[in-house]
């Protein structure tokens, strides 16, 4: 099949997956739709961008979840009025969502900036710094946090009704995804790429390769940055503890056991992690087997070890090798139904005439 096939029937699966999803509050519990989903569709969001930049800039952040966490303080402290802690700014909802985002974003740039001229491991380590300075700072300061956090958030009123919270989740995680897709076709994502495989030839040609990784992480920063809001949105609250090395490592893995280099992987990982957190607890004699809520991240660790000894591309990786193998004696049928590709021949007329 060709590649144009390919992407064919991939966009049409995506589509009904789209279409079953847009379906799905009338077809499964609140709790599934507005718990699973919803927490799905946010981490999801989040994990996109750990994939976007390890897959068109060859950058793993672990600072993915601090500014994450950031449009969430940021919002909490200029929505919340008098009496709450924070700043207390008591603005408007939607003016309070521009000043995360734009607080979000400008720190993701500077960032960014900073670590745009560190690679592999020394980029992976910087990051990681920024998410234990991050939580210090919002657990340290509190004008704008403190250990307690920031609770009593409200969202918009727009977004009342749990359901809306769940569409919203689903809308943004449509356009990211088809927003990251597409910036991998347009020249910015080609010379993203091309930095990523070699950035020493790519500066000889004249691209800045620091500023074309600061934009990448700022760009991931902004995306971020809508899943913090919603994620702020759907708790409710928000303290330095939800954006400690714990969940920053735990968004890393959701984007392992999806598959870092699928964007399809962030939300199938995201849905993996929650459906096991959620359900684990529930299964009928799991007690028996000495799996508590207290060891559930063994269990995480145990499902990423299988995952990665089966496929280090994660869960994405393994559907397509198992689409490949069905796929395999369907072709192998079709030929043997046609007689087989035809041998190569020549005519009587390439031999010069008539054949003896």
């Amino acid at each position: 099949m060709t590649v144009r096939g390919q992407l064919t029937r991939r966009n049409l699966v995506l589509a009904a997956v789209v279409v079953v999803l847009l379906a799905l509050p009338s077809l499964a519990t609140a709790f599934f739709v507005n718990f699973v989903m919803t927490q799905t569709l946010i981490l999801g969001l989040a994990a996109a961008t750990i994939v976007f930049l390890a897959k068109y800039a060859g950058m793993t952040s672990l600072a993915q979840f601090l500014l994450f966490g950031v449009a969430g303080f940021m919002f909490g402290n200029a929505a919340l009025e008098a009496g709450a802690r924070g700043l207390n700014l008591g603005w408007d909802a939607w003016a309070a969502v521009g000043f995360a985002i734009v607080v979000t974003t400008v720190v993701a740039f500077v960032l960014g900036a900073i670590a745009s001229r560190t690679t592999g491991i020394y980029f992976l380590m910087l990051t990681l710094v920024y998410a234990v300075i991050g939580y210090f700072v919002f657990a340290q300061i509190v004008e704008i946090s403190g250990p307690g956090g920031i609770t009593s958030i409200q969202r918009p009123e727009l977004l009342g009704p749990p359901v809306r919270l769940y569409y919203a989740g689903l809308l943004l995680s449509v356009l990211a995804y088809l927003g990251f897709r597409s910036l991998g076709r347009t020249a910015f994502g080609l010379a993203l790429q091309g930095v990523r495989d070699d950035p020493i030839r790519m500066a000889s040609l004249g691209f800045n390769v620091a500023l074309h990784r600061t934009l990448a992480f700022t760009l991931a920063g902004f995306v971020v940055g809508l899943g913090g809001l919603l994620n702020v949105w759907w708790n409710g609250q928000i303290d330095p503890a939800s954006i400690s090395i714990g969940p920053t490592l735990i968004l890393l893995i959701i984007a392992v056991i999806g598959g870092i280099s699928s964007f399809e992987g962030a939300w199938l990982g995201a849905f993996v992690y929650v459906l096991v957190f959620t359900y684990l607890r529930d299964l009928p004699l799991i007690d028996r087997i000495g799996i508590t809520e207290a060891r559930f991240n063994t269990v995480i660790g145990v499902i990423v070890l299988a995952i990665m000894v089966l496929s280090p591309e994660g869960l994405t990786g393994i559907i397509h090798r198992l689409r490949g193998r069905l796929e395999r004696p369907a072709a192998a049928a079709a030929d043997t139904s046609t007689g087989g590709p035809l041998p190569l021949r020549k005519t009587e007329k390439e031999f010069g005439g008539t054949r003896p």
